[in-house]
């Protein structure tokens, strides 16, 4: 499902739909078909709605990723549910599984399948502990993993579990009976109380592993985090031209990377073709930068995600943040975890970005200013709720 149009992500999601943020330099929606073939699906049926073609372009026929990519269009906003009942027609076989096009995983989910084929339920939800299920459906279940309660978003009072449903789904065709054609209906709100009002079976899977929604730009880099974990071994692809400095891997470089003297780059890390690391720049772990980008003298970047084509400052110093293609950050800028930065911001020298900040596309940020709050542009919309 990669109908929505990623709204808590924004900025990052005016240029790209949310499928294709990139993790670790590629699309996320890349990682997530290449888990699926690694498992063994390798029929992939895509719903679209808010900026299709770049998803298209992102996965073209499948063979790249040893799948057959159907793509099935919504012209309305039809929910979760009612998306699925849209590409009814490649569906109706046998058993299929669902999963968010945003979602990033390191869970088994061909023993979830094959767990739903093994029960007698019409639907298997997939159900992972968390923290805070406040902002997801939440289930309760019993020693048979038979759903008993299922409660979406529920309000302090109204935890009677921390079982969130990951919003993955295994499904017999025989919900295409219970979804109406055309309709805006969802999995959680509708379509799984009706289900059980009905007296149906829903079952519960309990995910072991990494499971994220990307649902905020918290999640968004914890996500990254844990695909720069699976980085291995330093690779680098093409020309690495390096003179007095140090990579302490594992790292991914990509062709004609070019890093000073006395930098240091500890792993993990992954850095884009062409980007140009100048003196005394130190890139600790976790980060990933883009193709083209310019890191210049002294700056400092740690556990952040630096899009492509980006200029990083003199003396500046990135923490825990994410920053946009084709900005522009000053000399001497300190940028506070937890900030976003859109594309094609100007932050001028001397600038400070507090915590939990973000940047509108093309702001551009006063010499010396001290940010505090959100910095909008009107030209965008300025909505940051919703799917």
């Amino acid at each position: 499902m990669c109908g929505g149009e990623g709204t808590r992500l924004r900025p990052l999601t005016f240029g790209r739909p949310k499928p294709c943020i990139p993790i670790v330099n590629k699309p996320s929606i890349q990682h997530l078909v290449s888990h699926l073939a690694n498992l063994g699906f390798n029929d992939v049926v895509i719903t679209l709605g808010y900026m299709s073609e770049s998803i298209e372009a992102a996965l073209g026929d499948g063979s790249l990723f040893g799948v057959n990519v159907t793509y099935v269009h919504e012209k309305t906003k039809l929910g979760t549910a009612g998306s699925v009942k849209n590409a009814q027609k490649y569906l109706e076989e046998q058993p299929f599984l669902v999963v968010g096009g945003d979602h990033v995983v390191g869970l088994n989910l061909l023993e979830f399948y094959r767990e739903h084929l093994g029960n007698d339920s019409i639907t298997t939800i997939g159900l992972i502990s968390i923290d805070d299920p406040t902002e997801y459906g939440i289930a309760e279940i019993d020693a048979n993993y038979q759903i008993k309660r299922f409660k979406e978003k529920p309000s302090p009072g109204e935890i009677f579990s921390n079982l969130a449903s990951t919003g993955m789904y295994v499904c017999d065709p025989e919900i295409f009976d219970h979804i109406p054609t055309g309709e805006k209906f969802d999995f959680a709100r509708n379509l799984f109380p009706e289900l059980m009002e009905k007296g149906y079976s829903l079952k519960g899977w309990l995910a072991r592993g990494n499971w994220s929604d990307v649902g905020s730009p918290r999640s968004l880099r914890e996500a990254e985090r844990w695909k720069l974990q699976d980085i291995g071994f330093t690779n680098i692809s093409g020309d690495l031209y390096i003179k007095g400095a140090r990579i302490l891997g594992p790292a991914q470089v990509g062709s004609c990377v070019s890093i000073a003297a006395n930098s240091r780059v500890i792993g993990p890390v992954s850095i884009g073709a062409g980007t140009i690391i100048e003196e005394n720049v130190i890139i600790g772990p976790y980060t990933s930068i883009g193709e083209g980008c310019i890191i210049k003298n002294s700056a400092k970047i740690f556990s952040s995600s630096i899009y492509n084509r980006v200029v990083i400052g003199r003396d500046s110093t990135v923490s825990g943040s994410i920053i946009d293609n084709d900005t522009l950050i000053g000399s001497g800028c300190n940028i506070e975890h937890d900030t976003v930065i859109g594309p094609h911001v100007v932050m001028k020298s001397g600038v400070v970005i507090h915590s939990g900040t973000r940047l509108w596309p093309e702001v551009i940020i006063p010499e010396g200013t001290v940010v505090k709050e959100h910095v909008l542009n009107e030209d965008y919309d300025t909505r940051t709720e919703g799917s």
